[in-house]
């Protein structure tokens, strides 16, 4: 495919990209307990010798002791190499032995990850567990707009004004049913004068009750680590929970009732809490019963229970005792304890994560303990249940969480009574997620601009300014070069269930989804998981192998070839074929700069391949990628 360079300069910007090197080193196994070890206790929790800090990642970036990605030049290595007593590090004890400086020297270069929300700094801070009434400022208007109101008045944030009806159409069309808008309903939308069209349109998008199904089944198949093909599937290690999944949001169930029947599940739900059983001989901290522990944690109180499926953990306060008890509660027969892949001798008890709220009776059945787990997950005395879920909607739909991460939900929200107040409306409305959805997307905080961060904050020091820019999800943009190209999958696989489109919905959004079809290669790259783990947010930046593969991968290049026939076919003259592009894409027209560019991009005459350049141009777009 042939492309201009005044083409390329268009699209530039979609194509910088951040290195993908594959992560060998394990920040939380391997080099968070040497650092712990050996030396946080002069360079961390108020403690900086020399001025260096490994409270967090940043800090240690800002002392200048690490400089990824070069370990022959960082001074860490040099110090903790160093055959000068007065230079080696650290000053107390034996050197690091040969081991430890090559795991630490293959960290820096592989780009020194640290595990997100992960401090050495010790928080006085201790989230609540029980739900807590928040009283919503005094006033007029949206209830989370009031709350946010005094949290600006007290960081000195000037609020965001309001985006665009096309740019909030765009949004809220994508957040809620993963699709862009047809042409067809941006005019409606445009050209309406009624005060209440926006309140409108999020009601009618939830009330699709198949499009909702189709774009929020790739999040739950995430979190609850579903697929339709991969490890597990063929020789029964792992089963699928599709169907009641995607039945389950089809019927928009109850949040509380959806959990319960995950935890002590019927057939069809089963293969949640089976997890993958995997060949051979694997760590003890990956057998059935600890990933029900890790996953069970994870998705309901974003808890991280991986580290302490080994060990106590490094980087929270759970302990291997914890993550052993909720395990037990799985087991079919006595679960010995292993730390560190090692045999204690001891044998687990079953025992919920917060004693306080109620016990597991070890002598019950499996399926009656279960059924008790399940209750004290959902029991309206357990509030880090509803904080947590509300916490993970507020993410998707403005980028991040009011905890973050969002699966650390013992570290401090920017706003307290934000996110209690979220919970306690969810409850109040039943659990229904639908409404907390549109309670969120109706305020102004939700649809003001996004706010530009000139740097990544880190935990406490993060001040919430507005929404954030998001990329689209891999369904997400697949689907929306399907309705630009008015293509779809070449190699078309079974949907989950029969799809069946309410006649309210214009014919370009009537497709095949790719929330319903097993992941390309495409898609891959994009950043669909394979599911093997819980996923609960996904990669934010862009790599360079999603660089390559839409700047001049085949896949994407087959995809527009195929689109550029298709809209010959319905568009006959350049300026209709470029309208078209810009209204289904961008939900606005083009420029006349732009316009002049396409007629370039597209010859005289008009050929399939001066369409697909176009089309190429505008798909490699930030303004198209991105979720503004």
């Amino acid at each position: 495919m042939c492309r201009s360079l005044s083409i390329i300069v268009l699209a530039l910007s979609a194509t910088i990209a951040s290195a993908g090197d594959v992560k060998k080193i394990d920040f939380v196994h391997d080099i968070a307990p040497i650092l712990k070890a050996r030396c946080v206790e002069c360079h961390a929790n108020g403690k900086y010798k020399a001025s260096v800090s490994f409270d967090t990642r940043e800090d240690l970036l800002k002392s200048k002791a690490i400089t990824p990605g070069k370990s022959a030049g960082s001074e860490l290595i040099k110090r903790i190499t160093s055959n000068d007593i007065e230079q080696r590090m650290p000053p107390k004890g034996a050197a690091l032995d040969a081991k430890q400086v090559t795991l630490f020297k293959a960290w820096i270069d592989q780009g020194a990850a640290w595990e997100p929300g992960f401090t050495f700094k010790m928080s006085t801070y201790v989230a609540p567990l029980k739900p807590r009434a928040v009283k919503v400022p005094a006033g007029t208007g949206h209830p989370i707009d009031r709350i946010v109101a005094e949290y600006y008045t007290r960081n000195k944030v000037t609020p965001a004004t309001i985006i665009d009806d096309a740019g909030f159409l765009r949004r809220v069309y994508l957040d809620v049913v993963g699709q862009l808008p047809a042409p067809s309903e941006t005019k409606v939308f445009l050209e309406s004068d009624a005060p209440d069209k926006r309140e409108q349109v999020i009601r009618r998008l939830l009330d699709e009750r198949r499009n909702y199904a189709d774009h929020w089944l790739s999040f739950w198949n995430d979190v609850l680590r579903n697929d339709y093909a991969g490890t597990g599937y063929i020789d029964g290690g792992r089963k699928q929970i599709s169907g009641w999944l995607y039945n389950s949001l089809v019927q928009n169930k109850p949040y509380d009732q959806f959990a319960r029947e995950l935890i002590n599940p019927t057939a069809d739900a089963e293969g949640f809490i089976k997890g993958i059983k995997w060949r051979g001989n694997v760590n003890a901290s990956q057998v059935v019963e600890l990933q029900f522990a890790q996953n069970i944690s994870q998705v309901f109180f974003g808890a991280n229970m991986k580290c302490a499926s080994c060990h106590d953990s490094f980087i929270d306060n759970w302990k291997l005792d914890d993550a052993y008890s909720l395990a037990a509660v799985i087991a079919d027969k006595p679960l010995p304890v292993h730390r560190c892949d090692k045999a204690t001798g001891q044998t687990a008890s079953p025992r919920f994560l917060w004693p306080e709220l109620g016990t597991i009776d070890a002598k019950a059945t499996k399926t009656q303990r279960l059924d008790q787990l399940a209750k004290l997950t959902t029991s309206p005395e357990n509030g880090r249940f509803a904080r947590t879920i509300a916490n993970r909607v507020w993410q998707r739909m403005l980028g991040r969480g009011i905890v973050h991460p969002v699966d650390m939900m013992a570290n401090r929200p920017w706003s307290e009574d934000l996110l209690d107040y979220l919970a306690n409306y969810l409850v109040e409305q039943k659990y229904d997620l639908k409404k907390l959805m549109e309670h969120i997307a109706t305020s102004k905080a939700y649809q003001a601009k996004p706010a530009l961060q000139i740097k990544e904050p880190i935990g406490e020091d993060y001040v919430f300014r507005g929404p954030e820019l998001r990329r689209m999800s891999a369904e997400q943009f697949m689907d929306a070069v399907w309705m630009l190209t008015q293509t779809g999958p070449t190699k078309q696989s079974a949907p989950v269930v029969p799809v069946a489109f309410a006649s309210s919905v214009p014919t370009e959004r009537q497709r095949m989804r790719a929330s319903l079809v097993n992941a390309d290669l495409l898609m891959r790259s994009l950043g669909r998981p394979n599911r093997e783990q819980v996923v609960t947010t996904r990669p934010d930046l862009l790599t360079t192998l999603q660089a390559l593969d839409l700047s001049n991968g085949a896949a994407v290049n087959d995809l527009l070839t195929r689109g550029s026939s298709a809209l010959m076919k319905l568009h006959k003259t350049p300026d209709a074929l470029i309208d078209a592009v810009y209204e289904r894409a961008l939900c606005r027209p083009p420029t006349v700069n732009e316009r002049k560019v396409m007629h370039e991009a597209l010859g005289t005459p008009m050929s399939a391949e001066g369409v697909a350049d176009l089309l190429w141009v505008v798909v490699m777009l930030p303004e198209f990628q991105l979720m503004r």
